[in-house]
């Protein structure tokens, strides 16, 4: 086999690859005529669901924790408010002193939120 049939090969193995979607597939432009106008179809998506962010001043972390999870907000991030960056390990020694974004605030379900606490012996 010569290096240009190889290369030819090699080329239509991968021309339906490059192809893309069958025509009037999602996301496809079909051209009807050089006159007539072009329609472009593409898949409808739906918006994401908001999710209000509860209120969790003053809480005990754990919850505090157990609400945002009832709520639907489960990528939740835990801060030591002191700034000493201690991880909260046992949740029900911390009480919360701030979170983010802000109580009422509506985000989607995969928002970042941010609880911010102090153990209770902490001064």
């Amino acid at each position: 086999m010569s290096r240009r049939t190889v290369t030819a090969v090699a080329v239509l193995a991968f021309a339906p690859v490059a192809c893309g979607a069958p025509p009037g597939g999602p996301g496809t432009a079909t051209v009807t005529s050089i006159s007539e106008s072009t329609t472009t179809s593409a898949p409808a998506a739906a918006p994401a669901k908001l999710i209000k962010v509860p209120d969790v001043s003053g809480m005990n972390h754990q919850d505090a924790q157990d609400a945002m999870q009832r709520a639907g907000l489960y990528n939740l991030r835990e801060v030591d408010g002191t700034g000493q960056g201690r991880a909260l390990v046992i949740d029900r020694n911390w009480r919360q002193t701030g979170q983010d974004p802000a109580p009422g605030t509506e985000v989607p379900a995969d928002a970042v939120i941010t609880l911010t606490a102090v153990k209770y012996d902490d001064r």
